[in-house]
């Protein structure tokens, strides 16, 4: 009985893991991309996927480097933004 109990467990467990924390979608053209907070035994992490009809490329990133990140794609947003003022 002890084992059962510990296997229900460990399922339990599993089902949160694989399930995320919150997840955005965005739709582009035949691409759409999974942004989804998920957490584990280590952390927190995003995962980045882009689905293209049906093909899946997949990033994760640490919680800690979220803001990095983040900051990198402001940066690059500036640079598209000053590049269309130059048009």
């Amino acid at each position: 009985m002890f084992e059962e109990e510990e296997e229900e467990e460990e399922n339990e467990h599993k089902r949160y893991r694989d399930e995320p924390l919150h997840t955005e979608k965005i739709f582009s053209d035949r691409k759409t991309f999974f942004i989804d907070l998920k957490a584990n035994n280590r952390g927190k992490f995003l995962k980045i996927t882009e689905d293209v009809r049906g093909r899946r490329d997949t990033i994760m990133l640490p919680a800690e480097t979220l803001e990095e990140f983040i900051d990198a794609l402001q940066n690059v947003a500036d640079v598209l933004g000053n590049d269309d003022s130059d048009d």
